[in-house]
């Protein structure tokens, strides 16, 4: 036996562990950059592939929710939830169809009419922009440095180019909408609920009673959400339209949807819906008593009363349980993230949000399980 010379053991890697283990590390290295890799071109696919799907789908899912109570109706009478669809369907489109047919011609007068003079109201708004200016360069001198007249000119001819661009681009994409939405609706009004309880089936017994509230409670607050800001833009836009009716301004009609679809963006909204309207008043009618009629109608009538005394505390508040700042910061990130249509999805996301956040925690704390003790502190 070799007598040991009382030093250490030699403690090191020979040169073929080296090798291995620098291989091994190149290996890794070489395979997590392919799967990043690969995984970007995915993604990058994914988003391509999708792109024009989201807005069809957010249609759709609004559709969904507004036809649902109407084919549950049907659907009570012993007939199949397909039929009801149908039948739905079919009521739906006779109303749009007549509706369409009475409204075309003098819709699209007014339209050609509002294309021919909305240069001629730019104009006069960029003067009376400029007139503003020189009264208050007086008092306010920092005012002469900054071009607001430019600035609105500017921003008026992007928006008569984005239109005259977008208009057959619209119509296209209008075409495809109407394909889509209905059959994309048709599925989500069928099949929602077996999906729903697929995927919630999926869920582990301990979190399947969370995870089916969650799906309650979620779309009890989305259905209540979409149809109460629904049925408020059209209120809104109605009051609107028939308080500018009462007066000599042009193109009521149109001034009252483009309220009303403004409406559904909250703060920021209304105070872009009334604009167009008080431009038109402003250019055609002066600054008489049919002017302020008109900023009564947008200001008091329409959103003081109407809005924030009957509509929001009846249809809005009791379903949408947000802090005005939550609901200020869901609008400017859904705005940078999906630009108007994200201003108007920014506040239900933040509704599923926060529904999600306070169920979870609430079963953390009723239904958490005590740990389980080491084996050396059980008892025997």
């Amino acid at each position: 036996m070799k007598k040991s010379n009382g030093n250490p053991p030699r403690i090191g890697l020979t040169r073929a562990q080296l090798l291995l283990l620098y291989l091994a590390l190149t290996a890794a290295i070489a395979t997590g950059l392919a799967i990043f890799t690969s995984a970007s071109t995915i993604i990058a696919l994914i988003k391509t592939a999708s792109a024009g799907l989201f807005l069809p789908i957010f249609l759709s899912l609004i559709v969904a929710f507004l036809l649902d109570p109407m084919v549950t109706f049907v659907e009570r009478a012993e007939i199949s939830r397909t039929s009801s669809i149908f039948i739905i369907f079919l009521l739906v489109s006779a109303v749009l169809f007549l509706a369409l047919s009475w409204l075309n011609p003098h819709w699209q007068e007014m339209w050609l009419s509002l294309k021919t003079d909305l240069p001629r109201y730019t104009a006069r708004f960029i003067g009376f922009l400029k007139d503003a200016q020189a009264n208050l360069q007086d008092r306010i001198p920092f005012i002469e440095s900054y071009d607001l007249p430019g600035r609105a000119r500017t921003l008026a001819e992007q928006m008569l180019a984005q239109i005259l661009v977008q208009t057959p681009k619209s119509a296209l994409r209008l075409g495809s909408l109407m394909i889509l939405v209905p059959l994309f609706s048709f599925f989500f009004l069928r099949d929602s609920n077996r999906t729903m309880r697929a995927c919630i089936s999926m869920a582990p017994n301990r979190y399947f009673e969370m995870a089916h509230d969650l799906y309650y409670h979620i779309s009890f607050q989305m259905a209540h959400f979409i149809r109460g800001r629904i049925l408020e833009a059209f209120i809104v836009g109605l009051v609107v339209g028939v308080g500018l009716s009462f007066t000599d301004i042009r193109y009521a009609p149109i001034l009252g949807i483009f309220a009303g679809i403004t409406n559904l963006v909250p703060y920021i909204g209304p105070i872009v819906g009334m604009i167009p309207g008080l431009v038109i008043a402003l250019v055609d009618l002066g600054m008489g008593g049919q002017f302020w009629w008109i900023l009564i109608v947008y200001l008091l009538i329409a959103q003081v009363i109407v809005d924030n005394f009957i509509l929001i505390p009846i249809l809005i508040s009791r379903v949408s349980n947000l802090h005005p700042l939550w609901v200020i910061i869901a609008i400017i990130m859904g705005g940078k993230l999906y630009g108007v249509l994200g201003m108007i999805i920014g506040v239900p996301v933040a509704s599923i949000i926060k529904i999600a956040i306070i169920e979870i925690s609430h079963y953390r704390n009723a239904f958490s399980l005590p740990e389980t003790p080491p084996d050396f502190e059980r008892p025997l």
